[in-house]
């Protein structure tokens, strides 16, 4: 895990993005992103009350924060601008100028704002804050990316059985989002996720589409969703390398996808699993976490037009800075991905 994660670290040094934290008086968030700025992984930008940062950074003996940007929510030169752009991208969902004039004084609203002017490249939150907090702007104000209409979560399954996936690395999806996603939701899922393992992992993902059925070998309605499924994202990813369904075994091993699935250019060898639902996909990442002794990185939620990244309320100051150099390097496949699309 140290490796690829150092990896992660090093390439978000090289290209720095601008990650904006919005709840920038947290004891835990003040600390990570005193870590970031020493040493040099993003521009990071704090929402909050400047005196009291300071005064909180001088609390913690923090010498860094004062090299981070620091915006009021309550006092900003552009707030007048950022509540206009809220008003234009919500009228037609009854927003109002003064509605929005509230909304922008929210750093979880505000946050996106930015992320929408151009003016960050990505989010984290949720060490105060729930999930539906966080994602409720993200998705009214930044949205999902173009041909994407659902939001999922992934996981970095680190195990230490290097026959498996990239040295014992897999990804896991969806595993914190979409209960029970149609087959076109779970397309999505897939060309996601591939996106995050491109983005994250440096390699070429290798999706298995999981279920309880191998190429046929059992007859079932959630059956036919994974393999539906399947064809709706080849067709949005001709290049992808994608194969289902799959049984988890024939996805994974090589002897039992030689009698399984033979021909197939992904079982055996996959490093990328999605799970039919959320039911499976959130069993399966805690059983091989405990059972298995694997280290859980996520969820990373994929399929915005930007990256924002929801942290555990329990989360450690290792956790954000790890989740912000993610970050970096989810907002830097983004715009690689739009550079070979222009």
């Amino acid at each position: 895990m140290g490796n690829l994660i150092q990896s992660i670290i090093e390439n978000a040094k090289v290209n720095k993005q601008r990650i904006v934290m919005p709840e920038g008086t947290e004891e835990r968030t003040l600390k990570a992103a005193d870590k970031l700025v020493a040493d040099e992984v993003a521009n990071i930008i704090l929402l909050g009350n400047r005196i009291k940062i300071m005064q909180l950074a001088y609390e913690y003996n923090l010498k860094n924060i004062e090299r981070t940007t620091i915006i009021d929510p309550q006092d900003n030169e552009k707030k007048q601008a950022y509540a206009d752009l809220l008003f234009q991208l919500r009228q037609a969902k009854g927003m109002t100028p003064e509605k929005a004039a509230v909304l922008v004084e929210d750093p979880l609203y505000l946050a996106c704002l930015m992320i929408k002017a151009n003016d960050a490249d990505g989010e984290i939150a949720g060490a105060l804050n729930s999930t539906g907090n966080v994602l409720r702007p993200a998705l009214q104000i930044i949205k999902t990316v173009s041909g994407i209409s659902c939001v999922s979560g992934a996981f970095l399954m680190f195990t230490s059985n290097e026959a498996f996936g990239e040295k014992g690395l897999l990804v896991f999806a969806d595993c914190a989002t979409l209960p029970n996603p149609t087959a076109s939701e779970l397309a999505q899922i897939a060309v996601s996720t591939a996106q995050t393992t491109r983005a994250l992992v440096g390699t070429e993902p290798r999706v298995a589409m999981l279920s309880f059925s191998t190429k046929g070998s059992a007859s079932h309605e959630s059956v036919d969703k994974v393999t539906e499924a399947t064809r709706i994202a080849k067709e949005m990813a001709p290049g992808l390398l994608i194969d289902g369904e799959l049984q988890a075994d024939a996805a994974l091993v090589p002897t039992v996808a030689a009698q399984k699935a033979p021909g197939s250019n992904v079982a055996g060898r996959a490093n990328t699993l999605i799970f039919p639902n959320l039911d499976a996909g959130n069993i399966g990442y805690k059983l091989v976490q405990r059972l298995a002794g694997a280290e859980a990185i996520g969820p990373i939620l994929q399929g915005m037009a930007a990256p924002v990244n929801d942290l555990s309320r329990g989360c450690s100051i290792d956790d954000i800075y790890k989740i912000a150099a993610i970050t970096c390097n989810q907002a830097i496949g983004l715009k690689n991905n739009k550079k070979q699309q222009a």
